[in-house]
């Protein structure tokens, strides 16, 4: 009984004294009362002796202390696989530690954590949301190059049974780590199509611009990329994300469907009615997004050039949708009824296959079991309002300061744009620079738990570029949805912003949004950087804009 009482009261006192802020008299190089904390766990290590409910009691503190000291390789190891057994304990509380706690450590003991991956993977089907989102969250920052597939496919299956709320950052993180660690193009092509048959509309905006980039750069697999994607289109036209990557995909290559068997999957065959009838039940199908009938819209017109049979059936659909209700469909439908009419000796050449947008260097190189090297590009976002009307809009609201505010890069820069090319150099990540001595983190915004941190990395081949990580944290209850971030620059920088890791950031220290901004800064001038957020959060729609004017030195000098 005596134990009972007194066990829970020096864990409390002996977390207070490690998480919270230190007296001057009671510290020692920075360490709050380290004697009393030394007492403390040898009183607790005899009170837990033989006692189990006392030493569930302590175990997380004593685990967590072991993590944050410098202690041995070994005794790190020790207290992970500590952890991992409590991922097999009945009670909730203590499983939601374990993977909390684990999701910290994984940066820093990867390989430890690691070997509990299997047990990891069963948290997923965790009824408690709080857990499976944990166990998700922890899942996705084990992914690595060795074990990707297997992964991936542990995450396809949860992705098919995951509740609503959970599917978007699941969508999310598998297209993410394919991005990231895909061994074959081939695989990344069927990975993504996965994901956008099972998760439908929950995948990230980007997620269609980036597939039919990835297609458009694998010439060899132009003809299995188009028969897959018809299959899936012929099964199902309600997955919008799909429907739009399907349509431009039959656009460009639909002559390969019609030239018979394919060795990569089996013999379909397709007759030119068969395709035309269905792009057309995809503009008539009421489920069908305006954007998705424009795809659908523009490949039945490509076909015009692909296909050898008459196009009188094209012509009638394009001369019915030219009084169509919805004005972008109207407006496509009559010029390309005045291409059919005045300028139908320039249609093969206006209808030409797309080009494929040419990038300034690889992104990632991973190595492939397929094929020696897989290269993976950078994905071209597809904006879904006007670049220059977001330029305009935040530079009228620094309208305090426009004219030294030249360059505001938007959310996702498109690569044809001005952005696009504004700074000719590669696109490599911080990691694979050669820098200069390393530079201090920045706070810059806090609100209610959200939190924005900048790091810094100048590469010393090119000093007078600065690479800015911004890391957007959320430790309140609530998730912050639909965040964006911009930023604008004095005129004499040149900057580019490159698309985010995501738009939400999930509540309780979930894993963060990260965003790449490099500046050039050729005179090494004073850097001033303006950024605007705005976002939703607590069921607010909040925007927050303010100036860094305390940059560290570092970052120009």
């Amino acid at each position: 009984m005596f134990v009972t009482l007194v066990v829970p009261q020096l864990v409390q006192i002996l977390r207070t004294l490690v998480t919270s802020g230190y007296s001057t008299e009671h510290s020692v190089s920075g360490v709050s009362d380290p004697f009393l904390q030394v007492q403390i766990l040898r009183l607790l290590r005899i009170l837990g002796r033989n006692h189990e409910e006392s030493s569930e009691t302590m175990n997380d503190l004593t685990v967590l202390t072991i993590m944050d000291i410098h202690s041995a390789a070994g005794l790190r190891v020790l207290a992970v696989n500590i952890l991992g057994r409590f991922l097999l304990n009945s009670d909730k509380n203590i499983r939601y530690v374990a993977l909390t706690s684990l999701l910290r450590l994984v940066q820093s003991d990867h390989s430890a954590v690691q070997r509990h991956r299997p047990t990891v993977v069963e948290c997923l089907q965790e009824p408690d949301a709080s857990l499976s989102r944990r166990a998700l969250e922890l899942s996705l920052a084990l992914v690595n190059s060795s074990n990707v597939r297997a992964m991936t496919q542990e995450l396809q299956g949860f992705l098919k049974s995951c509740p609503p709320d959970l599917r978007a950052d699941c969508a999310s993180g598998i297209l993410l780590a394919a991005e990231r660690f895909a061994p074959t193009k081939r695989w990344h092509i069927d990975t993504i199509l996965r994901v956008l048959t099972t998760a439908g509309t929950h995948v990230r905006d980007d997620a269609v611009a980036n597939l039919i980039q990835l297609i458009g750069g694998a010439q060899e697999l132009h003809a299995y990329s188009v028969r897959r994607l018809y299959s899936a289109l012929a099964e199902d036209i309600s997955q919008q994300p799909l429907v739009q990557v399907a349509a431009w995909c039959i656009g460009e290559y639909g002559d390969l469907l019609l030239e018979g068997s394919c060795e990569e999957i089996e013999p379909l065959q397709v007759e030119e009615e068969e395709v035309l009838a269905l792009l057309e039940k995809v503009l008539q199908s009421h489920m069908s997004l305006p954007a998705t009938r424009g795809y659908a819209f523009t490949a039945l017109m490509k076909l015009s050039t692909r296909f050898h049979g008459d196009n009188n059936r094209i012509r009638q659909v394009v001369s019915i949708y030219g009084s169509c209700l919805d004005v972008e469909l109207q407006q496509r439908a009559v010029e390309y009824n005045t291409l059919f009419r005045k300028y139908d000796h320039m249609r093969a050449a206006v209808l030409e296959k797309m080009p494929l947008v040419e990038r300034d260097g690889p992104l990632v190189i991973e190595e492939a079991e397929e094929s020696k090297e897989a290269q993976l590009s950078e994905a071209t976002p597809i904006p879904t309002e006007p670049q220059t009307s977001k330029l305009l809009d935040l530079l009228d609201l620094l309208d305090d300061d426009t004219e030294d505010a030249q360059h505001l890069a938007p959310r996702d820069p498109s690569p044809e744009g001005a952005l696009g090319h504004l700074l000719n150099l590669p696109c490599h990540p911080p990691a694979l620079y050669q820098t200069l001595p390393p530079i201090p983190n920045l706070q810059v915004f806090e609100r209610e738990g959200l939190q924005l941190n900048l790091s810094f990395v100048r590469p010393s081949e090119i000093p007078a570029l600065l690479l800015i990580t911004a890391t957007a944290t959320n430790s309140s209850g609530s998730d912050v949805t639909h965040f964006v971030c911009q930023a604008a620059v004095p005129k004499s920088f040149q900057l580019q912003l490159q698309a985010p890791s995501g738009d939400t950031v999930p509540a309780q220290g979930g894993l963060p949004i990260t965003q790449l901004l490099r500046i050039l800064n050729p005179n090494k001038a004073p850097l001033r950087l303006k950024l605007r957020l705005t976002y939703n959060h607590f069921g607010q729609s909040v925007q927050e804009i303010f100036e860094v004017n305390n940059l560290p030195l570092e970052t120009w000098q």
